[in-house]
């Protein structure tokens, strides 16, 4: 292929369209696979690699059930492959780089197999700055396609296969919604269901926004079909999917809103329901009640914080303020008794004192976290913080990660320790990797389970007694 490549001729994404939003109404449409496609992956296989969130495991399942749907079938290995794809995450550098090598990694198997269609897919390639370099780098990557065009994949097969031509289509746009779309779940027991799709909130560090396109809802009736579905299928625990769950509804201005959906999908006779991702600016009392309410509903919760200083959160453009943050979290508390909340924080934000990292400090003395997800800050090109000046050197930043880490994990191991000699509820999700007669689970607060037991029951909820209470797991013994 000619490396002297006219960019200009391809799709490409573009971060100046994406960032501008409108009142358009948002198109849904129904996935309908082509007659023509539908024997296009006989005696062929493909692979999927999944980076990054539950929302990018939810899209594998979708590309999955459409391959499947075409013909094709799961693959052993990627020597046996005629299509892999890598689904990529954008929130960080360093998965990114990890792509950038993977794809490195492949092109011998594209060298042994010219036949090889590979595919990178996801939100790496809605960055303009990504589909240059894999038009001018990468020139065994046969297919690029963003987040919002999953449903073209049949098209974009057909003429990578057969047209032996390079496809390269991301939309920059506010993006639709697609339904009756194929999936091929991950488990049999648990799901993921995507609720609402981008986000409007627009952090300063964040590429979703641009990625993932505007905020947008399924209909409450698409939702609790799949639903119902599940549970006819056998599923016990579903995890509700969006870039910020709390805002769904608010799109389509008729008053149905997250807890609305919450209780209405208590109905439906599913065992557990789960969410993520929560933004605290949309966090209402209709949803803290709907889950004080809902015996379905998990007591579980994950508020991302993000920093405890007014002036960083200031720069992130988060919203709130510490203590407006703190507010919703002691009503979430006193609304849910007992319930387990965890946050994400970023440490180093440019302009980040000492002083700003003490008030995330106390921050996380006072709000009792079981649990954090916490990072460095990572510089996403084509956002405002991207410019932003920052003084702190690596070595400091690594330095307040190590202390905050130390504070998250005395609240791990807090929260570990409240459900000593007690019963608890875990649903079995497989076999320990080391001792096949140790079962894992989680339960209803999202504590991980160690147990003895049968293989038979993975799929099912158990009751487990905790013996004994580890930082990051519990262990127990079941109870008849």
């Amino acid at each position: 292929m000619n490396k002297d490549i006219d960019i200009k001729k391809y799709f490409r994404p573009d971060l100046k369209e994406a960032r501008k939003r409108t009142k358009k109404m948002i198109e849904q449409v129904d996935f309908d696979l082509a007659t023509s496609y539908q024997h296009l992956g006989l005696h062929k296989t493909y692979l999927i690699q999944t980076y990054g969130c539950q929302g990018n495991e939810a899209d594998s399942e979708t590309m999955a059930g459409i391959l499947e749907l075409m013909g094709f079938t799961p693959a052993k290995s990627e020597e046996e492959s005629d299509v892999i794809i890598i689904n990529t995450c954008a929130i960080r550098e360093n998965a990114e780089n990890r792509v950038w090598g993977e794809l490195g990694r492949l092109k011998a198997y594209k060298r042994e197999n010219p036949d090889l269609i590979l595919a990178l897919a996801g939100c790496m390639p809605q960055e303009e700055n990504v589909v240059q370099r894999v038009l001018k780098k990468y020139q065994h990557v046969d297919l690029v396609f963003g987040t919002h065009n999953i449903h073209k994949l049949p098209d974009y097969l057909q003429t990578a296969m057969f047209g032996k031509e390079r496809v390269v289509e991301v939309f920059s746009k506010e993006g639709e919604i697609v339904e009756n779309l194929p999936k091929t779940r991950q488990y049999k027991h648990k799901a993921w269901v995507n609720i609402m799709f981008g986000c409007d909130e627009f952090c300063t560090y964040c590429i979703v926004p641009y990625t993932r396109g505007k905020e947008r809802s399924r209909s409450k009736e698409d939702i609790l079909e799949e639903v119902k579905e599940l549970v006819l299928s056998g599923y016990q625990e579903i995890t509700l999917l969006g870039q910020n769950v709390n805002a769904y509804g608010k799109d389509r201005k008729d008053g149905y809103t997250f807890g609305d959906l919450l209780r209405d999908l208590d109905k439906t006779g599913i065992e557990r329901i789960r969410f993520t991702t929560s933004h605290p600016h949309d966090l209402d009392t209709k949803t803290m009640e709907a889950m004080r309410d809902c015996a379905h509903v998990m007591p579980y919760f994950h508020l991302p914080v993000q920093s405890g200083s007014d002036a960083v959160l200031k720069r992130m453009n988060r919203h709130y303020t510490k203590a407006s943050y703190l507010e919703k979290l002691k009503e979430l508390k006193e609304t849910v008794p007992g319930i387990s909340v965890t946050t994400d924080i970023i440490v180093g934000f440019p302009g980040e004192t000492e002083t700003d990292f003490q008030e995330t400090l106390a921050l996380v003395e006072v709000a009792d976290f079981e649990g954090a997800f916490t990072f460095v800050f990572s510089k996403r090109e084509g956002t405002p913080a991207a410019k932003y000046e920052d003084l702190t050197s690596m070595d400091e930043k690594k330095e307040r990660l190590y202390r905050l880490n130390e504070k998250i994990n005395e609240g791990y191991l807090r929260g570990s320790k409240r459900f000593l000699n007690k019963t608890v509820s875990v649903l079995v999700d497989g076999v320990s990797k080391n001792d096949e007669t140790v079962l894992a689970g989680y339960t209803e607060h999202q504590k991980l389970v160690n147990f003895k037991g049968d293989a038979s029951l993975i799929g099912q909820l158990v009751k487990v007694k905790i013996t004994e209470a580890k930082t990051w797991f519990l262990m127990g013994e079941r109870v008849d």
